[in-house]
C-alpha cells in the first residue's frame, strides 16, 4: 500500500493526550478508554473533578484550522436551535473549541450515551427523519465556504485515479476493475446531470446509523467530521437497507418526519444509488491511503487481497445495474 502519511498518530501517546487536555485546564485522573474511530483518535477521559468527557484528536493534515472551525460553527448553530447534536465544549478561556498540543488539534465533547437506532421501526425512522429535516433547514441558510462539496470528481474520479496511479489493483483484475469503475462513474455523472439544479446545503455528510445514538428521549447526532456541502438525500440514503421494497418503506417513514420541516426535491431520489456508488469507490481509496496507520491493517486485514478486488468488481457491476433501475419512490 502507498499511504498519504506515515503513522500520523505515532506521537499521540497517553501522556501526550493527557498533557493536551491539561493545557486547556482539564486534568485527567489517569483513566481513559479508546473509542472506535479510524480517521481520528477519540478517547473517553475521566477527570479529577469527577466529570467524564470525550476528547477527539484530528488526523494531522486532513482539515485546516479554518475548516474545523466551520464544522464546529455549524454544530454550535444546530445546538442553539435545540437540535440534538453533540457540540464541542469551549476550551481554556472559552474563546475557542479547538485546541492544539504538539502538532495535534483536538476538541472535547460531553459524553453522551446511547444505542444503535432500530431502523426497522417506523416510529424511529420518522423521528430521525424529523431531526434530519431540522438539520437541513439550518444547513440551507448558507453554504460552507472552506469545507468541500460532495461531487463526482472528488468522490469518484479522484479516488479512481489515485488507485490506478498507485497500482493497487492486481494485474489480472485491472482491466475488469477499470472497465466497470469507468462505467459506474459515467452512470453517476449522468444521474447528477439529470438532477442539476437541486439545492445544495450544509450536511452532516456521514449520517449512518453509527452516528445516530438513540436513547429513550430520542436521537442525538454525533461526529460531524465529514460535514460538507451536498444534496439533502446524502443524509438519508445511508439509513436505507435491504431490497427495493424495504428501502421504499424505510424512505417513506423517514420522509414522513423529514417533510414536517423541510421539503425534499424528488429529483434527489435518483441520486441514492449514484451516491452509494461514489461512497464505494471513495472507501477503497480511503483505506489504501491510511495503510501506514496501524489501526487500518488491524481493522481491514482482507484489504488488497485478490478476493477483495474481485468483490469490488462484482459490487460495482451490481451498482451499475442498480443505477439503471427507476429511482426510489416515497409518495
Amino acid at each position: 500500500m502507498v499511504p498519504e502519511s506515515h503513522a500520523p498518530f505515532a506521537r499521540l501517546t497517553p501522556d501526550c493526550m493527557l498533557d493536551a487536555l491539561e493545557s486547556v485546564g482539564l486534568r485527567g485522573d489517569g483513566r481513559f478508554l479508546a473509542l472506535n474511530s479510524y480517521e481520528n483518535r477519540v478517547y473517553q477521559v475521566s477527570l479529577e473533578d469527577g466529570r467524564t468527557l470525550v476528547a477527539k484528536f484530528y488526523r494531522p493534515g486532513r482539515w485546516s484550522v479554518a475548516q474545523i472551525r466551520e464544522e464546529h460553527g455549524f454544530v454550535a448553530e444546530l445546538a442553539t436551535r435545540e437540535i440534538p447534536v453533540v457540540a464541542p465544549l469551549p476550551l481554556g478561556d472559552a474563546r475557542t473549541t479547538l485546541g492544539e498540543h504538539e502538532g495535534y488539534r483536538f476538541a472535547v465533547y460531553p459524553r453522551r450515551g446511547g444505542r444503535a437506532p432500530e431502523l426497522d421501526d417506523p416510529a424511529t425512522l420518522e423521528r430521525i427523519g424529523r431531526f434530519i429535516g431540522r438539520i437541513h433547514v439550518v444547513g440551507a441558510t448558507t453554504r460552507f465556504e472552506l469545507r468541500p462539496t460532495l461531487d463526482v470528481e472528488s468522490f469518484g474520479v479522484e479516488p479512481r485515479d489515485w488507485l490506478l496511479a498507485h497500482r493497487l489493483i492486481p494485474a489480472d483484475l485491472l482491466p475488469a476493475w477499470t472497465g466497470i469503475v469507468d462505467q459506474a462513474i459515467d452512470a453517476v455523472r449522468r444521474a447528477f446531470d439529470r438532477a442539476a439544479g437541486v439545492r445544495v446545503g450544509r450536511l452532516h455528510g456521514d449520517c449512518h446509523a453509527g452516528n445516530v445514538l438513540w436513547t429513550d428521549e430520542g436521537a442525538h447526532f454525533v461526529d460531524f467530521d465529514d460535514a460538507r456541502n451536498g444534496p439533502a438525500v446524502q443524509d438519508l440514503w445511508m439509513l436505507l437497507s435491504g431490497d427495493r421494497a424495504s428501502m421504499t418503506r424505510q424512505l417513506a417513514h423517514l420522509l414522513a418526519g423529514y417533510e414536517d420541516f423541510a421539503a425534499l426535491d424528488r429529483r434527489e431520489l435518483q441520486l441514492v444509488e449514484p451516491l452509494r456508488t461514489l461512497r464505494l469507490i471513495h472507501y477503497a481509496a480511503w483505506i489504501a491511503r491510511r495503510w501506514d496507520d496501524p489501526a487500518f491493517p488491524a481493522a481491514f486485514p482482507w484489504f488488497g487481497t485478490q478476493r477483495y478486488w474481485q468483490d469490488r468488481v462484482l459490487e460495482l457491476r451490481e451498482q451499475v445495474a442498480a443505477m439503471q433501475e427507476p429511482a426510489l419512490e416515497a409518495g
